[in-house]
C-alpha cells in the first residue's frame, strides 16, 4: 500500500493542506479563514475547531476519506526548544500548544488539528522541525546580558529541508557537511548547519539582516529610546519591528519582486533598499562561515525572496568566495513536512519524543 501523508499549515489566514503518495503531490488546496471567525478568536487556540472543519471540507470536496491516509504531518510551531526531527504528536505537546507559556503564533495549532483528524482515521500525527528547534553549541547561547540568553526561533522546517536536499545533490551524508543556509522570506533566517545540526543561527526578529517585514538589528540604545517616546504601546511598536519595518518601511510594501521590477525600471529607492537587503544577508552569511571555521561545502539561498534574480545576484557577489551558492526558490513547507514523515515510515529516521528530543525506543 502506498504512503499517503497529509500535510496541514495553518498561516495567517488561510489554511493549507497537501496530500502527497509515496512522495508525489496528488492534492493542494487552500482555505481561506473566515474574517468573523478570525477576529472573534482571541487566542490561536479558539481557531482549532473552525480551521480543522475547514480541512474536513477541503478533503471532502476533493473525494479524500480521511480513512485512506497513512499519517499527518502538521507544521510545528514556537513550543519548546527542541533538537531537529519528526516529532510524533504526545498530550505534553497538545498541552503546551494549547497553554499561554509559548509566543501565540498560529503554527502551535498545527499539531492540534492534526491529532484530531488523526483519531478520526485512527493513524499517527507529526511534527517536523519546528520553529522552535534550538541546536545551538554552548557558546551561541550567550548574548552580553545574563538575563537574555540568545533563542533559536528560525524556518527550521524549510532551512532543514534543503540542507538534506543539498546533502542529496552532493551525494554526501549531511553530517559530513558544513552549510549556511539563509531563508528568504517575509522574515529572513541564517543559519550553520554542521554535523547535520543547526548549531547557529540569526534572524530578523533578533540580530539578523532586515527583511521584506522586518527591522533586524538595531542600535539597542536607539531603540530603548523608541520604547521610552510615547510613540508606541508594546504590541504597537512589536508590529512596527515584525510587520511593518524592512521594505515595507523604505518602500511602502513588503513584495520584493515588486521592488525588483521598480528597480529596474530606474526606481533608486528600491535599488537602494534590494541592495541594503542583500548587503545585510551577505555579512550575515559570512558571519556563519565564521562560526564553521571556512569549512563552508555551499552556500544555499532559498524563501521567496530567491525567486528575485536580482536579490540572489547581489548576495552570490559577496558569498561566492565561499564556496558554492545554490538556490531552491519558495518556500517548500508541504512538501517538507511529508518529507520529514516519510522518512520515519520508511525507517530512515526514528521520531522523536517531544520535548526530550530523545528518539523513539
Amino acid at each position: 500500500m502506498p504512503h499517503r501523508i497529509l500535510a496541514v499549515n495553518p498561516g495567517s489566514t488561510t489554511t493549507k493542506v497537501a496530500l502527497f503518495e509515496d512522495g508525489v503531490e496528488r492534492l493542494s488546496r487552500e482555505a481561506v479563514c473566515d474574517r468573523g471567525k478570525l477576529a472573534a478568536s482571541a487566542r490561536s487556540a479558539d481557531q482549532v475547531s473552525f480551521r480543522t472543519a475547514e480541512v474536513r471540507e477541503l478533503l471532502a470536496a476533493a473525494g479524500v476519506e480521511v480513512g485512506e491516509l497513512t499519517a499527518i504531518a502538521a507544521r510545528g510551531g514556537p513550543l519548546a526548544p527542541v533538537p531537529g526531527g519528526t516529532y510524533r504528536v504526545n498530550r505534553t505537546m497538545l498541552a503546551d500548544a494549547r497553554s499561554e507559556r509559548f509566543v501565540d503564533h498560529v503554527s502551535r495549532i498545527g499539531c492540534v488539528m492534526a491529532d484530531e483528524l488523526a483519531g478520526e482515521a485512527g493513524v499517527p500525527a507529526f511534527v517536523v522541525d519546528p520553529v522552535s528547534v534550538d541546536e545551538y553549541q554552548p557558546p551561541a547561547r550567550f548574548s552580553g546580558l545574563a538575563e537574555l540568553p540568545r533563542r533559536s526561533l528560525t524556518h527550521a522546517l524549510n532551512i532543514r529541508a534543503c540542507a538534506h536536499r543539498c546533502a542529496e545533490e552532493l551525494g554526501r551524508p549531511l553530517v559530513e557537511l558544513g552549510l549556511i543556509v539563509a531563508h528568504l522570506g517575509g522574515g529572513i533566517s541564517i543559519a550553520a548547519i554542521s554535523g547535520g545540526r543547526m548549531i547557529d543561527s540569526v534572524d530578523s526578529n533578533g540580530e539578523g539582516p532586515m527583511s521584506p517585514e522586518r527591522s533586524g538589528a538595531l542600535r539597542v540604545d536607539d531603540l530603548v529610546d523608541l520604547c521610552f517616546s510615547g510613540k508606541y504601546e508594546a504590541e504597537a511598536l512589536k508590529r512596527r519591528l515584525t510587520r511593518e519595518s524592512g521594505l515595507v518601511a523604505h518602500l511602502g510594501s513588503p513584495d520584493a519582486l515588486e521592488a525588483e521590477r521598480r528597480a529596474e525600471g530606474g526606481d533608486a529607492a528600491a535599488r537602494a533598499a534590494l541592495e541594503a537587503l542583500s548587503y545585510q544577508v551577505a555579512k550575515h552569511v559570512a558571519a556563519m562561515a565564521a562560526v564553521l571555521r571556512g569549512e563552508v561545502d555551499a552556500v544555499v539561498l532559498t524563501g521567496g525572496l530567491a525567486r528575485s534574480e536580482l536579490v540572489t545576484g547581489l548576495i552570490r557577489e559577496r558569498v561566492a568566495f565561499l564556496g558554492d551558492v545554490v538556490t531552491y526558490p519558495g518556500e517548500n513547507e508541504m512538501r517538507a513536512l511529508c518529507q520529514g514523515v516519510a522518512r520515519v515510515l520508511s525507517g530512515a529516521e526514528k521520531a522523536r519524543v517531544y520535548p526530550s528530543g530523545e528518539e523513539e525506543s
